[in-house]
């Protein structure tokens, strides 16, 4: 079996995991771990459905890095509980969901799995990076439409998209992205700006919708040339798109940054990060039995351990 490294958009999933499952599931002390059991679900699948050898969790060390705040304030602004000065701001996040995210990364750490975050960034950043210069093919697992800018047909980097379900998941390739949205994978973070996007608090430019941004991208190419184009009073733009893109100039020069992925973080490599993927022995395995048993994760650890069993071993 060919290696094939596959990135979690761990968030995406463990949300996913908790509102798709009753948090009446619950270990002995009342504590829901519908989210722990609803991820190693997920990731026993996927691992063996597309053939993982090496994996990373990648996770959010900071949801709503600063810097970014800095360059659009309204960024991911409706999901903040409370503002931090010296610290992330804590997100909205249900209660029962919080709490079972020390679980979530003991069984994931028990199991080898790698987990790897880094400092003022998001997940999506950790992805970016590692999908950005990985020597073998990669899968992407998230919801995130975000994380389309990484799809490489020609480096077989794809998304695994998770938006419609684990029942309904959709292979986005390069060129998937470009038949369902008319744009290229790294003319996505310009579409995204010009368009909008109310789930992270982006205005885009007001009366600039989808289609009207894949057709000045793929007339203009990048957001650059559009909006040097609009400056030009020969630019070949009409009047009133001109007027829109001048309204909005002060955030087009601000959002691109925010929504690119940052691609040359400082990570350990797959190695060091001990991404390949291999067979619980030992301690770590009677401890995940243990843990199965005790906080009611039913089958899940189980179905996890079978899909680890299938690995070839380091």
């Amino acid at each position: 079996m060919p290696d094939r490294l596959m990135l979690l958009d761990t968030a995406s999933l463990y949300f996913r995991a908790f509102y798709g499952l009753p948090d009446s599931i619950r270990r002995a002390d009342g504590t829901p771990v519908n989210a722990v059991r609803g991820l190693l679900d997920m990731i026993a699948r996927l691992t063996t459905d597309y053939g993982a050898t090496h994996l990373i969790a990648c996770w959010d060390d900071d949801w709503r890095p600063q810097w970014r705040v800095d360059l659009v304030p309204t960024y991911k602004s409706h999901r903040v509980a409370e503002v931090n000065t010296d610290a992330p701001d804590v997100e909205v996040v249900p209660d029962a969901l919080e709490a079972q995210l020390p679980m979530i990364r003991r069984v994931l750490g028990l199991a080898g799995i790698a987990i790897v975050g880094a400092a003022h960034h998001e997940a999506d950043d950790v992805v970016g990076t590692y999908a950005s210069h990985a020597d073998l093919p990669v899968d992407v697992v998230t919801g995130d439409r975000d994380l389309f800018q990484v799809c490489d047909d020609a480096r077989q980097v794809r998304v695994v998209y998770t938006a419609r379900g684990m029942k309904n998941l959709e292979i986005m390739t390069e060129s998937v992205v470009v038949g369902k949205y008319r744009v290229l994978p790294q003319q996505y973070a310009d579409y995204a700006t010009l368009r909008g996007d109310a789930s992270d608090g982006l205005p885009g430019v007001a009366g600039i919708g989808e289609k009207t941004a894949a057709s000045l991208l793929l007339k203009y190419g990048t957001l650059e040339n559009l909006l040097e184009a609009a400056a030009d009073p020969r630019g070949g733009l009409s009047s009133p798109v001109r007027a829109k893109l001048d309204a909005a100039a002060d955030y087009l020069v601000a959002a691109p940054a925010v929504v690119r992925l940052v691609r040359n973080l400082d990570l350990p490599s797959l190695e060091e990060a001990g991404a390949q993927l291999h067979p619980v022995t030992g301690e770590a395995r009677a401890e995940l039995e243990r843990l199965a048993t005790e906080w009611n994760l039913g089958g899940s650890v189980m179905r996890l351990l079978d899909a680890l069993d299938r690995t070839r071993p380091s």
